[in-house]
């Protein structure tokens, strides 16, 4: 069986990607909370001076990456003049630029640099997703942003059938992945506390955390790239294991 409960292992790519389309098309319609909705337009209306002249995002940004994908990158929400401006999860800011370096270290990333959503970066066996799709004031959602956001991620989780390993970068990262779980029927108890290499089995999924690559973390050398690279190398290492498949139809 699945990880996810389904059967999608059996789906050609092009059923997948149509349906991936379809949420990515419900996540950037959606306008279910009044604060992030007012902040994110408001961000986008006034750009920072060294993006002037830039048409900003300014809307909910989707998930990304290959649907084939073994491993689900968890972030917390895009940045106000990053993802917010160039439409792609951690796209076009310093922490992007930390984790799509790693990724391409890793071989998940088919280049190191992640500039804006048509520069030609491709992800394999790598999908990169957030708790909350809207960048938020402060960084901070509320609970209540968290919870009418999560279930895009459940929705990805349904779809990326050959997922098997889960990374939340952050503390909040790592209770949206719980709670998306526990709401596809994963649950794990006691809950699993969240630290930096903390891993859970959690279902029939592996959980891992990482620290968030936040400017905060990097430049203080909380998290570093060899830091990273280990996590990493963690999670690949888990998502190689092999798992039961449903037997396809010639």
């Amino acid at each position: 069986m699945h990880p996810a409960g389904g059967s999608l292992g059996c789906y050609a790519a092009g059923p997948v990607r149509r349906a991936l389309a379809t949420v990515t098309r419900d996540v950037v319609a959606c306008r279910a909370c009044p604060r992030l909705v007012t902040y994110r337009e408001a961000v986008a209306a006034a750009p920072r001076a060294a993006y002037r002249g830039q048409t900003y995002w300014g809307r909910p940004v989707p998930g990304f990456g290959d649907p084939s994908a073994r491993l689900i990158v968890v972030g917390l929400a895009p940045a106000a003049h990053g993802g917010n401006r160039t439409g792609r999860v951690f796209t076009g800011d310093r922490s992007g630029d930390f984790l799509y370096a790693a990724l391409h270290r890793a071989g998940l990333a088919s280049q190191p640099t992640s500039v804006e959503r048509h520069d030609g970066l491709e992800l394999r066996g790598a999908w990169v997703s957030a708790a909350v799709r809207c960048a938020p004031p402060a960084n901070k959602p509320t609970p209540e942003e968290r919870d009418r956001c999560l279930p895009f991620l459940e929705d990805e989780l349904r779809l990326l059938a050959t997922a098997r390993v889960l990374l939340g970068l952050g503390a909040f990262a790592w209770d949206g992945a719980l709670r998306a779980l526990a709401a596809l029927g994963h649950r794990t108890s006691p809950r699993p506390a969240f630290g930096h290499g903390a891993e859970a089995a959690v279902g029939a999924y592996i959980l891992l955390g990482c620290y968030h690559p936040s400017q905060q973390n990097t430049f203080t050398g909380r998290l570093t790239p060899a830091m990273l690279d280990g996590v990493l190398g963690r999670a690949l290492h888990l998502a190689r294991q092999p798992t039961e498949e449903p037997t396809c139809a010639d």
